[in-house]
């Protein structure tokens, strides 16, 4: 079974970035949900756990050592950007990252960028706290810009946080070598009454009934070849005395 820890950024009195009517704690936490449901929902294999589920202050050092702690398998932390400028999508690993590390950015800044589009900023190395202190394969998104403009009404779009939580899952899966889980497939039948006739088939019944090719009864029960052949002998001695 693996583990995947997802860390949804800031939350509680830290509400990271604000513009435009976001709260970055709230896009995070959103994402950070989303992927939990839809990977356990979809793939084998797999159980993904959170640094917060709910909309909590938690320190940074809670939660890289509650997921060294849990044994994960990989750490995502997801955030969202500010500072202005163009906006767009980027990721950082640590700057002394392993090559799991690298390979797991790589996929998932791919991956996300395929579901999400617009601006690439790049994948980045950079010194902070949830890359460097996870002993696990880790990296951190920032999953567009809330104070442009342009961003901010993306972000506020249930289609773009769609593209954000799919684009996660779809590179954590490719990273995994995670399967899919078998669609169960159900077979529809209808029950009927053999008793009852079809109504398409209520006149046709009636007429065939009364001139004796049949006895009346199950108009809705399979035919075998021995009662074929009595129907058979009946239209015969039919056909011999019209004829």
């Amino acid at each position: 079974m693996f583990k995947v820890w997802i860390d949804a950024g800031h939350g509680g009195k830290d509400p990271g970035a604000v513009a435009y009517g976001l709260q970055e704690k709230d896009v995070a936490l959103k994402v950070s949900l989303g992927i939990k449901e839809r990977m356990e929902a979809a793939y084998e294999n797999v159980q993904v756990l959170l640094s917060r589920s709910t909309d909590v202050f938690l320190e940074l050092r809670e939660r890289t050592s509650k997921a060294n702690a849990a044994g994960a398998d990989l750490l995502v932390s997801i955030h969202c950007n500010a500072g202005g400028g163009k906006g767009g999508f980027e990721s950082f690993r640590y700057t002394s990252a392993s090559q799991n590390s690298i390979k797991l950015q790589d996929v998932l800044h791919k991956a996300v960028m395929a579901k999400l589009g617009g601006t690439d900023r790049g994948q980045k190395a950079q010194n902070l706290h949830m890359v460097r202190e996870s002993k696990m394969p880790a990296v951190l998104t920032e999953n567009l810009f809330v104070d442009v403009a342009a961003d901010a009404d993306r972000l506020k779009q249930a289609s773009v946080i769609d593209a954000i939580i799919e684009g996660h899952v779809q590179g954590i899966v490719a990273y995994l070598g995670l399967k899919s889980k078998a669609k169960e497939v159900k077979t529809m039948t209808q029950e009927r009454d053999i008793n009852v006739p079809s109504m398409w088939a209520e006149t046709t019944w009636k007429e065939v009934t009364e001139k004796g090719f049949f006895d009346g009864t199950r108009p809705g029960a399979l035919v075998t070849r021995e009662e074929l052949g009595a129907v058979v002998s009946r239209l015969l001695k039919y056909v011999d005395q019209i004829g």
